[in-house]
């Protein structure tokens, strides 16, 4: 009996993995729908309702391609220090045993707990001319504050939590007897690194970077009050869309936004391809 229906053509659906597949997914698709795609779709149709004319002039504008290279530029670099740093940090606290690691773990989450306000004036703090730490670079002739550098300070900061987060637990994952085994081969340290200990933290890192950098593209708070603002020297976009809107001119914001919005899907869709690279290649 139990043959009966295969023998007739029957065919049994599979049990889903997830129980209530279907109810979760359309929760799922309903939730990114309300949070994040109509208000995206409404930015959009407000900056398309300008016209080609007046987008391409408010794109082209200046000041407001300058505001973007600040942005973007100081958010990759800064990008690029924290998963050379973060990902030492992380490497420090798996694998080494010290007085106050616990301690030192927990101010790695610092920057998430901080408001971002705080975060900025604190930084202000250190690095103006009158800081403890800008006093002493001033007379080598670094300034911080109120300059392109104090923003990418400021980026790192927020930034390298989500570097050490996503890779320590990777290199947790990593037995140490693997590094003896290469050693044992005749393999040196960077042998070590680059071919055997790198393959496995590549996705990871190119994870933390993804993260580290998009935080930093769309980061106001802890920027602003070390940046100075200055148009065409330290002035972010986030803070240009602030003042068209105080301005009244939505329009011009919403457009500065989509352009933003586009070059921020653009990158991240980027790095996504080269994660999936990675994963391929070393996975």
């Amino acid at each position: 009996m139990s043959s009966a229906p295969a023998a007739a053509g029957w065919r049994f659906r599979q049990p889903s993995v997830i129980p209530g597949f279907g109810l979760t997914l359309g929760f799922s698709l309903a939730y990114l729908t309300l949070i994040i795609l109509i208000p995206l779709a409404a930015l959009v149709w407000r900056s398309a309702a300008l016209g080609w004319s007046d987008f391409l002039a408010i794109a082209t504008d200046r000041r407001t391609l300058k505001a973007l290279e600040i942005s973007f530029g100081t958010a990759f670099i800064a990008a690029l220090v924290n998963v050379v740093f973060g990902t030492l940090v992380a490497w420090v606290l798996v694998r080494y045993r010290f007085p106050g690691r616990r301690v030192v773990d927990a101010m790695v989450d610092l920057p998430f707990a901080l408001p971002t306000a705080v975060a900025g004036i604190a930084l202000t703090t250190l690095y103006s001319t009158q800081g403890w730490i800008g006093r002493l670079l001033e007379p080598l002739g670094i300034k911080v504050a109120y300059t392109p550098l104090g923003i990418v300070i400021a980026l790192i900061f927020i930034g390298l939590p989500f570097v050490v987060r996503t890779v320590q637990p990777i290199i947790e994952e990593i037995d140490k007897e693997v590094e003896e085994a290469a050693a044992t081969l005749g393999a040196n340290r960077f042998q070590t690194i680059t071919r055997v200990l790198f393959p496995g933290l590549a996705p990871a890192v190119t994870t933390g970077f993804a993260l580290a950098f998009a935080r930093g593209v769309g980061e106001y708070g802890s920027v602003i009050f070390i940046a100075g603002n200055l148009p065409y020297v330290s002035e972010i976009t986030p803070l240009l869309i602030i003042i068209r809107l105080e301005e009244y001119d939505y329009a011009a914001a919403t457009a500065i936004a989509a352009i933003m919005l586009l070059l921020s899907f653009s990158l991240l869709f980027i790095i996504n391809l080269i994660q999936a690279w990675t994963r391929k290649r070393y996975g």
